[in-house]
C-alpha cells in the first residue's frame, strides 16, 4: 500500500479556538536548558564523556549544549533527561508544584529555540502550556515550526501527539512520509524515527510528548 504524500485519517478539530501565537511573554523568563542540563550533569557527578557513553552525543556537542551554544532539540532534551534520571518537564520548564494547571494566554512560559547542530539554523520554537503539575509525564506545547530539509530523524523512548494549528507541516514517520494540514493530526511512538517541520514556511502545532 502506498501511503506517500497522504494525510494520516485521524482528523479532529477540538482545538479550534486556540491561537498559534508563540510570541515571548512579558516579565517571564526561563532558565536555558544548557544551565539546567550543566547542573544536573555536574549534581550527578557525571562527566561530559560518561555523558556521551549514556546517550551517544559527541562530547563537544554536549559541551555546546551546555553553554547553550546549541539549542537542543525536544527529542535530545528527552535522551539527556533520561541519561540523568530526570523528569523531562524539569528541563523544559521547570518541575511545577501543583497538582492541575490552567494556563492564561498572557501565562504561558516564554518561548524556547531549538537550532540545528551544524549550521545553528532555528528549527522551531515553543512554549509550554501546562509547566505548573508536579511529577507530569506529559509536556503538551505550542511549537512554531521552521522548514527544515537537512536535519536527522529524530529517535527516543515515548509517545508523542501532534494536531496543526496554522499553515503546513512535513511528517516523515519511518519510511512514510505525510503532508499536515490544520486540523490534520497524528500519535505515533517516539522509538519509531521522525521528523516533523514546516512546509512552505512556518506551521504552528500543538504537541504532546510523553515520557516516563
Amino acid at each position: 500500500m502506498d501511503t506517500k504524500n497522504q494525510t494520516p485519517h485521524i482528523n479532529v478539530d477540538y482545538f479550534e479556538d486556540l491561537t498559534g501565537d508563540v510570541s515571548p511573554s512579558e516579565g517571564v523568563s526561563v532558565e536555558a536548558v544548557g544551565d539546567k542540563i550543566s547542573k544536573l550533569r555536574q549534581d550527578k557527578g557525571i562527566s561530559l564523556e560518561e555523558m556521551s557513553n549514556l546517550t551517544g552525543f559527541e562530547t563537544d556537542v554536549l559541551d555546546k549544549i551546555e553553554k547553550n551554544q546549541i539549542k537542543p532539540q525536544l527529542g535530545t532534551i528527552i535522551k539527556l533527561s533520561q541519561a540523568l534520571d530526570a523528569a523531562f518537564s524539569r528541563l523544559v520548564s521547570d518541575v511545577g508544584s501543583k497538582l492541575y494547571s490552567v494556563t492564561r494566554k498572557s501565562d504561558q512560559k516564554a518561548v524556547s529555540r531549538s537550532t540545528s547542530r551544524k549550521s545553528q539554523k532555528q528549527l522551531y520554537q515553543y512554549k509550554s502550556l501546562a509547566p505548573e503539575v508536579q511529577g507530569r509525564h506529559m509536556e503538551a506545547l505550542i511549537v512554531k515550526l521552521e522548514e527544515n530539509p537537512d536535519v536527522e530523524p529524530s529517535v527516543h523512548a515515548g509517545e508523542e501527539f501532534i494536531y496543526v494549528l496554522e499553515g503546513k507541516a512535513e511528517l516523515k514517520i519511518g519510511e512514510d512520509f505525510f503532508v499536515l494540514e490544520p486540523g490534520d493530526s497524528v500519535y505515533y511512538l517516539s522509538t519509531t524515527p521522525h521528523l516533523i517541520a514546516g512546509k512552505d514556511g512556518q506551521a504552528t502545532i500543538i504537541a504532546v510528548l510523553y515520557s516516563k
